[in-house]
């Protein structure tokens, strides 16, 4: 698969090999949402918490007596329908973590990559590296390109000037190749990767073969 390489002008100034398995993958739902809940998932904290009523300080004694007020009778006055009392069923810490595994990562960020191609929300731009590190010329560059709602620029390695170019736009993230996830590929609507970025994602991504495994022999350890 080729993909046309765009200027910072919007020209298409010439082709970028692709990976069929990466850009080309067939489209699953189930999958990319299954990969999207496990990656919101493991950024939960868990940290939320509340006192039981038996974890307020205080009480240990009745509020008032339990015959001859009117009111319903009370045990201690950290109950939860009393005020200053404890809460009920409120949440305490915990952890949200989920698992998934490896090759279904993988498969999913080749879905989401793949669902890019498809509509047209993927622009390799030529010469990023060489705008000025300002939100000015990035603005220019990412309207000329394409840029409506969001937009995600991926770039191979640390790129200071780009990333301190396009952090002041709204709804526009800087990321690097390696870095790049599932969830990033569906929050934003269009990605702008530089050529080095794919070239780099198709060496991350094009296999799934398993490193070899280690058996023990009498000998020593060999790889099986």
């Amino acid at each position: 698969m080729q993909l046309p390489v765009h200027s910072t002008s919007g020209e298409v100034v010439g082709k970028a090999e692709a990976s069929d398995v990466i850009f080309g993958a067939d489209f699953n739902a189930e999958l990319l949402h299954q990969a999207m809940v496990y990656y919101q998932a493991n950024q939960r904290q868990g940290t939320s918490s509340t006192l039981r009523r038996g974890e307020v300080s205080g009480g240990g004694r009745k509020p008032f007596a339990q015959k001859g007020t009117g009111r319903a009778r009370q045990g201690s006055s950290r109950s939860p329908i009393l005020r200053h009392g404890g809460v009920a069923f409120g949440p305490h810490p915990r952890s949200y973590r989920k698992r998934m595994p490896k090759r279904m990562r993988q498969a999913a960020f080749r879905v989401a990559l793949s669902r890019k191609v498809a509509g047209e929300r993927i622009r390799v731009v030529q010469g990023l590296d060489a705008v000025d590190a300002k939100t000015k010329s990035f603005t220019g560059v990412l309207a000329a390109n394409g840029l409506v709602k969001s937009a995600l620029v991926v770039t191979r390695g640390q790129q200071p000037d780009i990333a301190r170019g396009v952090r002041n736009i709204p709804r526009v993230k800087a990321v690097r190749a390696d870095l790049l996830n599932v969830l990033d590929l569906l929050r934003y609507d269009l990605v702008i990767m530089t050529a080095e970025a794919v070239e780099q994602t198709n060496e991350l991504w094009s296999t799934t073969t398993r490193a070899p495994r280690k058996v023990k022999t009498d000998t020593g350890t060999e790889a099986a």
